[in-house]
């Protein structure tokens, strides 16, 4: 995923990764290289909570994985259950105290709680807890579920859990930890990917299936929509909190957020890029002479639709991976150089050819414009765009960080208005109906299991007033 503070914050944006384990003595360490495979999902901060089943071990700071773990701090996360997160922020803003997990006492102990997602009713119910005397430390759509929780007159964690979950709505993936027990919880839309593994008796959860890999844990299966599971003493049992909902997940799961090794739906991610590659070049062919992609989630489409043309895919745009995410620069000269700081096209590849460059979305569209500029500095005789996703027009209120409808490029320009705005000689995105049938998702569940929001204008949800009036509509 490409860094927003290089592109003019021009991108979307994944909210965060989760991961859990349950039942093995190395599972600080097993959580620090799960967090290390999810690092795309976010970069801001990450944590890892830890028990030995009497008490919590923290360890939690700003930052990427690499630089809020070592050796040390790693050694003094005791204990055989440990759940982790890294975070991009979207609700909630930046922060140490928003880092997560988030921890917590309350009347029946310590609780721990991180998540992937957000709560399109979370300001209502903050706002509701506020006035009836609860006291929030952070800025975070999970400290909502938290005091939910605390407030429940429910018998059992499990009771509280789920009367909490009954009363949010939106994308969440769940972990919540007690000093002798994990709860796993998923929406019941299934907006976020989250899976269960096995390593030997140890219980693993991941909001990607790459995380599996990296551990060598066995995939098992996705958590169902509306799913709670519990694990204790007992081994682990599984309950609903919710009945099950048309499954919705986030179609940009698979256009780029998720890593191409990674599983969703039973589908590679690699592979159903590649078939977006090439359902585009069937929707949308170029005469041209090079194919590339914009690195690194466009590469696969890029050689999905180089393939169906039969145009030669080369590598015309280098990304430099060692530019710091803090690379902010105030003016528009400089932010220009800030994108050939972290882009460079490869002059020999692109001088005095035709260009189709193939990238997953246009949000603002300054993005593609300076990339589209790029080639043609570096001797690109044209440049034909091509979008690995349909026209981005409407915000995302579930984890993503879209910007405001009015930001949105292609929610009031047509496609020759965005083409002329980005400077390329053709534009062509898939279309929404190309776009689930090369993903290959089963037939049977309304848009094949996909949320098409961003599309479509069209939430699996209800979305609050509030939100409409505070211009994301």
């Amino acid at each position: 995923m490409r860094d927003e503070s290089i592109f003019g914050l021009d991108e979307l944006n994944e909210e965060c990764g989760v991961f859990g384990i349950v039942g093995h003595p190395d599972a600080a360490q097993l959580t620090y290289y799960g967090l290390h495979a999810l690092q795309h999902r976010g970069q801001e901060s990450a944590g890892i909570v830890t028990t030995d089943r009497t008490r919590f071990y923290v360890q939690r700071g700003a930052g990427l994985v690499t630089e809020v773990f070592d050796n040390d701090s790693l050694a003094r996360l005791k204990g055989e259950i440990a759940i982790g997160h890294v975070r991009y922020s979207t609700a909630g803003g930046t922060g140490l105290a928003n880092a997560q997990p988030l921890v917590f006492n309350y009347a029946k102990g310590e609780l721990a709680i991180a998540t992937n997602g957000n709560l399109v009713n979370a300001k209502r119910l903050r706002r509701e807890l506020e006035e009836s005397g609860s006291i929030f430390q952070t800025t975070t759509d999970t400290e909502v579920i938290a005091h939910l929780i605390a407030r429940s007159k429910a018998a059992t964690l499990e009771e509280a859990v789920k009367e909490a979950l009954n009363r949010v709505v939106g994308a969440y993936a769940l972990l919540i930890l007690t000093n002798d027990q994990l709860i796993v919880a998923e929406d019941p839309h299934s907006l976020r990917p989250f899976s269960l593994a096995m390593l030997g008796d140890a219980y693993v959860f991941s909001s990607e299936t790459c995380a599996f890999d990296v551990i060598g844990a066995e995939f098992l299966r996705e958590i169902e929509p509306g799913e709670m599971l519990i694990l204790d003493k007992n081994g682990m049992r599984s309950t609903r909190f919710a009945p099950r909902a048309e499954r919705a997940v986030c179609s940009f799961e698979y256009i780029y957020f998720a890593r191409p090794d990674s599983d969703i739906g039973g589908i590679n991610v690699h592979a159903a890029r590649k078939r977006l590659g090439r359902k585009l070049a069937e929707e949308a062919p170029a005469v041209a002479d090079v194919v590339t992609g914009v690195p690194d989630s466009s590469i696969s489409a890029a050689i999905g639709f180089a393939e169906a043309t039969g145009i030669p895919y080369e590598l015309g745009l280098i990304k430099n991976r060692y530019v710091g995410r803090t690379f902010i620069q105030p003016s528009q000269e400089l932010r220009e150089q800030g994108v050939k700081m972290k882009l460079s096209a490869v002059r020999k590849v692109v001088e005095g050819k035709r260009v189709v460059m193939v990238d997953d979305s246009i949000v603002r569209g300054t993005t593609s414009r300076r990339i589209v500029n790029l080639l043609r500095e570096a001797g690109a005789t044209e440049v034909h765009v091509r979008i690995s996703s349909p026209p981005v027009k409407n915000p995302c209120f579930y984890g993503i960080d879209t910007p405001t409808r009015e930001q949105l490029v292609a929610s009031s320009k047509t496609v020759e208005e965005i083409r002329q705005e980005i400077g390329a000689d053709s534009l062509a995105f898939i279309s929404p109906e190309g776009m689930l049938e090369a993903i290959g998702r089963p037939l049977g569940e309304m848009n094949r299991g996909h949320c098409l929001a961003c599309f479509t204008g069209q939430y699996p949800t209800a979305i609050e007033d509030e939100m409409v009036l505070e211009g994301k509509r």
